[in-house]
């Protein structure tokens, strides 16, 4: 399926380091390379660096007294509680600009492939930040990469580009940047705002002619009601939106090992997850992907292994799920982080769901929310909400 595929690296990009007692942990990312690397999964794309992203850059979204405020912090590693930076999600440290306006770069590069037609997909592993505000960093995130990329792309001719976020977090960030433009439909798929940070991502958030669509799943979710609702939803907007890229966030704190959330899915849905991303991105954006990583706090038996399917997909050969981890592999990570690695690429899950236009069961809490989510947006596009 796919042509062409980069995967955006520089080692530098661990250096977003809220320090060693975050659960944002730069760790995972490392791991997620070296697995990758070990599986020949780095083989079958093209491996490219990336710059910082330049002033005028982030400036696309965000506030220049915001940069500049980073920027003091930054040079100081001083707390500015006025840019949200020195709280316990977002702690201060001497080199937080730098390391924000790397990754950043890297969506842009991964953006800027895709875009200009270097790549078919390109990834960013290390992005994902979905949670920053145009002037104040919140929820682990400084700079709002995936915003950043979707701007340089409608700055450079996109008319239309399709947000798809399916972190277990809402796409907070996201979807306020572009909550008056309705050249971009931003679709986010999370856990209940009532149960989970940023208690934002109601389906009564409905943007500009309907262009921000939210689906609130309950806590306890897992791989059968979470692929439902993702189908119910993603892809009639999808079809009807036609974008011309696709951008997705993947964070994949969904997995119900994340101790940091209450959904519940396997490896194996989320994997699931990913084919169907990739074919969407064939079928509705002419194959222009641009993917990044996201949430994701089991750093060990979850992030490494997802994020290399990930990868494996958008190359267009995925991981046998039976696949053993590397020997080498598992021996760094014993090394690295004194844990136990996980033996195998899949979590021995077969996930199966009912589709949607089966039939709608009011008894049934995923179906209450899949029913929100089309009531309020599908409307605006011209769908009908019902089965």
């Amino acid at each position: 399926m796919s042509r062409s595929v980069r995967v955006v690296w520089d080692d530098r990009l661990i250096s977003y380091d809220f320090g060693p007692s975050h659960p944002l942990a730069p760790v995972r990312v490392e791991l997620t390379m070296a697995l990758a690397r070990e599986l020949g999964v780095l083989d079958k794309v093209e491996l490219v660096g990336c710059s910082p992203a330049t002033d005028d850059e982030l400036a696309l979204v965000h506030r220049r007294d915001y940069i500049e405020a980073v920027k003091r912090v930054s040079a100081t590693g001083r707390p500015d509680l006025s840019c949200g930076l020195g709280t316990v999600d977002n702690p201060a440290f001497a080199g937080v600009h730098e390391a924000s306006a790397l990754i950043t770069g890297a969506s842009i590069a991964a953006s800027r492939a895709v875009w200009t037609g270097q790549a078919e997909h390109a990834l960013n592993i290390a992005g994902g930040l979905h949670h920053a505000m145009p002037g104040l960093a919140s929820g682990f995130c400084v700079y709002n990469d995936p915003a950043v990329g979707i701007a340089w792309m409608l700055e450079h001719g996109a008319r239309r580009v399709a947000y798809v976020d399916v972190d277990v977090h809402h796409g907070d960030g996201v979807q306020a940047i572009f909550h008056d433009d309705p050249r971009v439909l931003t679709i986010s798929l999370h856990e209940s705002p009532r149960t989970l940070f940023p208690g934002t991502g109601f389906p009564s958030e409905t943007g500009v002619e309907g262009t921000a669509v939210n689906v609130a799943l309950p806590a306890g979710c897992g791989d059968a009601g979470w692929l439902r609702a993702f189908h119910a939803v993603v892809p009639p907007l999808l079809r009807e939106f036609q974008p011309e890229v696709l951008f997705s966030q993947q964070g994949c704190d969904t997995h119900a090992l994340d101790p940091l959330a209450h959904l519940m899915l396997s490896l194996d849905g989320q994997r699931q997850a990913y084919a169907a991303l990739h074919a969407l991105a064939h079928e509705t954006a002419a194959g222009r992907w641009v993917a990044t990583g996201g949430g994701g706090y089991e750093l060990v038996q979850v992030v490494p292994r997802a994020w290399s399917h990930l990868i494996a997909e958008a190359a267009g050969a995925p991981i046998d799920p039976q696949t053993v981890t590397p020997q080498s592999w598992r021996e760094f990570v014993s090394l690295r982080t004194g844990e136990v690695p996980p033996l195998h690429m899949t979590d021995g899950r077969t996930p199966e769901h009912r589709d949607f236009s089966a039939g709608y069961d009011p008894a049934d809490s995923v179906d209450r929310a899949i029913m929100a989510t089309r009531k309020a947006v599908f409307p605006f596009h011209g769908l009908d909400p019902m089965p």
